[in-house]
């Protein structure tokens, strides 16, 4: 089989052409459930961006100082990005932590320790907490 030397070179230039806005990449930008608030405490493009640095921030604040705000804790993200379906932030691509975190490769380790779902708001209105002196002795509120 005989190649001309034009069909050659439009051959490489097809294969070597970028690839045109309308075209689709190889990777799928990831699908993301809305969440159940209104409106985010921060822009779309500031919490892409420092939503790490925030989480990072408050864990200081609650751990270090004692201080609880609920501006930025991990448990209003939650609250408001829990997917409809399976009311948690991961579990599927579409749900709204995981998506991301596995389109940009990046290890999401923070449910290894925090609960993925929101508290049921009833079940926390008939729950009393225990206080220090009742978990010690081991006596249960009541």
């Amino acid at each position: 089989m005989i190649i001309h030397r034009s069909s050659l070179v439009l051959l490489m230039l097809a294969v070597a052409a970028p690839v045109s806005a309308a075209d689709t990449t190889r990777v799928p930008k990831p699908v993301i459930e809305t969440g159940k608030g209104e409106q985010c405490v921060e822009s779309t493009g500031f919490m892409r961006k420092n939503h790490m640095e925030l989480l990072k921030h408050q864990r200081d604040e609650t751990m270090h100082k004692g201080i609880r705000t609920r501006n930025h804790s991990l448990n209003g993200c939650i609250e408001c990005h829990a997917s409809r379906s399976n009311s948690s932030v991961v579990g599927s691509d579409r749900n709204f932590c995981q998506s991301c975190h596995s389109y940009a490769a990046v290890k999401l380790d923070c449910f290894e320790c925090h609960a993925s779902k929101p508290k049921a708001a009833a079940g926390r209105a008939a729950q009393k907490p225990a206080g220090v002196a009742q978990l010690l002795t081991g006596q249960a509120a009541k």
